[in-house]
C-alpha cells in the first residue's frame, strides 16, 4: 500500500473513531429532544382540552359580553349623528316623504267622507340607495373589527395552551 494510502486509511479511521465517540451522546440528545418534544405536546393537548372545557361552559356569557360591548358606542354613534349636520338634512328629507304620504292619507279619508271615489293613490315607499351604500361600507369595517376580535381569542387560547401552569 501506498503511504499515501495508508495516511488517508489512518485519518478515516481516526475519525471514524471521532464519529463513533460522539454519536451515543449525539442519539441520546436527540432522543432526549424527542421526549421533549412529546412531553410539551402532550402537555399543549392537555392544556388545549381545559381551556376549551372553560370556554365551552362559559360560551353564553362571553357571546353577551361581546354582543353587549357594542352597546355604548351605539348611543355615542346615535348622539354623533344627530349631532351631525348632514344628518340632520336627511332626516328633513325623509320627513318630507312621510308628510306627502299623510297628506295622500288624508286626501283619501276626505274623498271617503264626502262620497267620492277615492282617486288619490297609494303612498309609494322606496329605499334611498345612499343607505345601502352606507351600510354596505358598515358591514366591512364593522367585519374587519370582528375578524380583530376573533383573532384575539385565538391568540388568548395559543397563550392559555403555551402557558405554563
Amino acid at each position: 500500500m501506498s503511504a499515501e494510502i495508508e495516511k488517508a486509511a489512518e485519518r478515516v479511521a481516526k475519525l471514524q473513531a471521532q464519529i463513533d465517540k460522539v454519536s451515543g451522546p449525539l442519539a441520546d440528545a436527540e432522543a432526549q429532544l424527542r421526549a421533549a418534544e412529546d412531553a410539551e405536546k402532550a402537555r399543549r393537548a392537555e392544556r388545549e382540552i381545559e381551556y376549551s372545557r372553560d370556554f365551552a361552559r362559559n360560551w353564553s356569557e362571553r357571546a353577551s359580553e361581546a354582543a353587549n360591548s357594542g352597546d355604548e358606542a351605539r348611543e355615542r354613534f346615535y348622539d354623533a349623528l344627530s349631532a351631525e349636520p348632514w344628518f340632520a338634512a336627511y332626516v328633513e328629507y325623509r320627513a318630507a316623504r312621510y308628510k306627502r304620504g299623510h297628506v295622500m292619507d288624508e286626501a283619501q279619508r276626505a274623498q271617503r267622507t264626502i262620497g267620492e271615489v277615492v282617486t288619490v293613490p297609494e303612498q309609494r315607499y322606496y329605499a334611498a340607495q345612499i343607505l345601502d351604500k352606507i351600510v354596505d361600507r358598515l358591514e366591512k369595517e364593522s367585519a374587519q373589527l370582528a375578524d380583530e376580535f376573533s383573532q384575539d381569542l385565538v391568540s388568548q387560547r395559543e397563550a392559555y395552551v403555551a402557558a405554563r401552569g
